[in-house]
């Protein structure tokens, strides 16, 4: 658990002494740095908010098509059509509009009730013994299952893919940059099931991704290629599972953090929804997004050339004083300012509706039977990425845990 000192303007998104905090190295960037450039591994920079806004809104010079991590642009990846997070106008635009007819904030609302359920499910026969772990009992199984209930996945699918994403993940070699040349988004895992839920139509968003109808980029009227849609499912049930995963962590922690703060959210659930906001601010499970840039440019008076891969730090812009009053500090009652957790314009988070949803219940349930808990930090595991940051483990107890 290194801190990385406060006087040095450096940032190496794959030094592993950064990534148990690297928000005093954020705050040197922002103050020394606002516009980086590492020459080690060839990217740039921005770490302010209304810097990483432009980024991320600018279409014309920070351009998608290249991925979004940087290994993915470093690795010059051809990506699979329909992974519309990594898709410029007009093929983003249209693979979009399909998806944003499913993740409606009132469809999404409406999963809530078995997203309690299935909370009470896990979280009651931990009760009696006080002790958990955020992510192993929760994180790691609660976004699979609202994720695969949404596409109507039978259960041995959702493991099968859940166990796909893991392997790949504890694959990936900390420390260091990696080739993904030939890293498969095409979802060809998901083929023999989008055929059985083609003959097998049910309410779920798999049978609308089938029989949506749009007009295409070359002015066609048609419904998605079998292979569109298993990139979908690919990309959603990846995205649904990740990043929730790190919310459901980072409530653990940050409210083991902040007792006073937690014990008035049991009191008043009122609080919730602002609690959640201010958890996505304080510790954003994706701290960064990369953009291929598409054309030179001028970022404040430094020349960018075209090629060039550029960083916006959204966990540094979450926290940028000129935006944030006291910004490195936890506060459930601040004033509420939108933050960049899930992206901003054309290509904010699509789920980010159902995210909320699932951190606000989630929260919930576990304040109705652990109003009071603490982290075990020597059992607490760290999983290392370069585009999401969070816990693979967080054993929890509470004051009545049994001991031996």
């Amino acid at each position: 658990m290194n801190a990385i000192s406060e006087t040095a303007a450096h940032w190496d998104p794959y030094n592993q002494s950064y990534f148990w905090d690297p928000y005093p190295a954020f705050r040197a960037l922002r103050e020394k740095a606002p516009i980086y450039y590492n020459d080690e591994y060839d990217f740039y920079a921005v770490s302010r908010y209304d810097d990483v806004a432009e980024v991320l809104t600018d279409r014309d010079v920070y351009i998608s098509r290249h991925g979004d991590v940087l290994d993915q642009i470093k690795s010059r990846m051809v990506m699979p059509k329909g992974m519309f997070i990594n898709e410029d106008p007009p093929l983003h635009t249209m693979h979009r509009s399909v998806l944003a007819r499913i993740f409606t904030p009132r469809r999404m609302s409406r999963l809530e009730p078995e997203i309690r359920a299935f909370c009470a499910r896990t979280l009651d026969p931990l009760v009696e013994e006080g002790a958990f772990d955020f992510i192993q009992h929760l994180g790691a199984v609660m976004p699979m299952q609202v994720i695969g209930m949404l596409l109507g996945l039978p259960q041995e699918e959702q493991l099968r893919a859940k166990a796909r994403i893991d392997a790949t993940s504890q694959s990936l070699e900390p420390g260091k940059p990696q080739d993904m040349t030939n890293a498969d988004f095409s979802g060809s895992h998901f083929a023999d099931y989008v055929d059985w839920r083609a003959k097998n139509p049910s309410d779920d968003a798999m049978t609308e991704l089938l029989n949506a109808e749009f007009v295409d980029d070359v002015g066609e009227t048609r419904k998605l290629s079998k292979g569109e849609v298993m990139v979908f499912c690919n990309l959603l049930f990846g995205a649904g599972n990740d990043t929730t995963n790190r919310l459901i962590g980072w409530i653990g922690k940050i409210l083991a953090d902040h007792p006073d703060q937690r014990r008035q959210i049991v009191q008043d659930r009122s609080l919730i929804p602002q609690a959640i906001e201010e958890l996505l601010r304080f510790q954003s499970p994706g701290p960064a997004v990369a953009r291929y840039v598409g054309k030179d440019t001028e970022v404040l008076g430094t020349k960018v050339p075209e090629g060039a891969v550029m960083l916006a730090i959204i966990a540094s812009g979450n926290r940028d004083e000129t935006k944030f009053v006291d910004g490195d500090s936890f506060d459930i009652h601040r004033e509420r300012l939108p933050h960049l957790t899930f992206g901003v314009g054309f290509h904010n988070c699509l789920g980010n509706a159902l995210a909320r949803v699932e951190g606000r219940t989630a929260l919930d349930e576990i304040l109705n039977r652990f109003p009071e808990w603490d982290v075990d930090m020597s059992g607490a595991v760290m999983r290392p990425h370069t585009s999401t940051r969070g816990f693979e483990r967080l054993p929890a107890y509470t004051p009545n845990a049994r001991r031996g």
